[in-house]
């Protein structure tokens, strides 16, 4: 069994996907984390209802997070 925050380890300098409470889905490089699932995305992107906007560097409260994938 994987536990989540060794996931966020292995994927440090990677690209992955968020879906968060509200719809919104999260693209970005994971560049840090804490012990709260508290992540940090690089170049993030957001896709909501087809369109693509552009968000730089976020930071995302972990409590938001539905789900996170590798891309």
């Amino acid at each position: 069994m994987v536990l989540p925050l060794d996931l966020l380890e292995v994927s440090i300098n990677r690209d992955i996907s968020l879906l968060l409470k509200d719809g919104r889905i999260l693209n970005g490089k994971l560049v840090g984390y804490d012990q709260h699932m508290n992540l940090v995305l690089d170049d993030a992107r957001e896709e909501k209802e087809g369109e693509e906007k552009r968000l730089g560097r976020v930071v995302v409260r972990g409590s938001n997070i539905i789900s996170i994938a590798l891309v």
